[in-house]
């Protein structure tokens, strides 16, 4: 907030301002690499304008089936490419290997009767908030690599991800062979700000004109990049994300032979009958039915372990 009224004075429109200007090197210094970033108010049209710049029309993104791409984006991949079609890969945790990419590559006939695939998309952490190491985005980088694919990584929780391994921003994206990162800030204490990171500048010469196109270039960005540039100072965006994944640990010690997934960013998946389900909400608690019998609880960056303590007693005297 105090940066927001910071930048609440005059300053050339767009993205010409004084803090707009700053990200590419804020960026660039974050992850030991030049950058080239632009702020996006939304995830979906990050993760959107992202796979634009890296599949044509009519070409294909391999993701996985449980991706927010395919299930929670109401088509706005398939929107912002203009028709490019969505090839699913199984694994588990919502996690691709790159056995099974290359499986599913193996699929597809070099024919101009069937869609060929142009990129791979994956989630860091995942829609079950499992984290995928540097070593294996790196295996699938280098199959991205061989195969000539774009390698897209859907950062909604990124900084989850990289608190949860304790390495370097670039071991887990660039260094990997990714090539395009949508860096989520919002679901982390941003208010309206996600970055749209690009570590192949060159990829990036057109997403001003698909951003303003999709109607996504705001007057007044400065209060976009303010919002960011206030999450890297200090590594507050880490911070936060630390603070998120040590409440979510809380809540699995407490759930025991109940977890459906490891817990290794900030979302815990357990199993609770309806009966135990109407018991928390009857003490207070809410949560979403992510299936039946089971519920998904996300921890926020702002809710302190004494915040959480009591859903975490609740749990463990079902």
């Amino acid at each position: 907030m105090e940066a927001l009224s910071a930048a609440n004075v005059m300053d050339t429109a767009y993205d010409g301002d004084a803090w707009s200007q700053q990200l590419d090197a804020r960026f660039s210094a974050l992850f030991e690499t030049d950058v080239k970033a632009h702020w996006i108010a939304t995830g979906t049209a990050a993760n959107s304008l992202a796979l634009a710049a890296l599949c044509p029309p009519h070409g294909a993104v391999l993701c996985h089936r449980e991706a927010h791409i395919q299930n929670d984006e109401c088509g706005a991949p398939e929107f912002y490419t203009h028709g490019a079609k969505l090839m699913l890969v199984e694994g588990a945790g919502a996690k691709v290997s790159a056995e099974a990419v290359r499986h599913a590559l193996s699929l597809i006939r070099d024919d101009v009767h069937q869609v060929q695939p142009h990129a791979l998309s994956i989630t860091n952490a995942t829609e079950y908030g499992q984290v995928y190491t540097p070593a294996e985005v790196a295996a699938l980088g280098a199959l991205c690599r061989e195969k000539g694919l774009g390698f897209h990584m859907d950062g909604a929780r990124f900084a989850n991800a990289v608190a949860h391994l304790g390495c370097s921003p670039a071991d887990v994206t660039w260094r990997a062979g990714v090539d395009v990162l949508s860096f989520g800030f919002v679901k982390n204490g941003g208010m309206s700000a996600e970055a749209l990171i690009f570590f192949k500048p060159e990829l990036a010469a057109a997403t001003p004109y698909r951003r303003k196109r999709a109607g996504h270039l705001f007057s007044k960005g400065r209060y976009m990049a303010a919002q960011i540039l206030a999450m890297l100072d200090d590594d507050l965006w880490l911070e936060n994300a630390r603070a998120a994944n040590a409440g979510a640990r809380m809540l699995a010690d407490a759930a025991g032979d109940r977890l459906i997934h490891p817990v290794e960013a900030n979302e815990v998946f357990l199993r609770v009958s309806p009966d135990e389900a109407a018991s928390l909400r009857g003490i207070g608690f809410d949560f979403y039915d992510w299936a039946p019998g089971e519920a998904r609880l996300v921890t926020s960056w702002n809710q302190s372990i004494a915040d959480i303590r009591p859903l975490a007693d609740a749990i463990a005297a079902l």
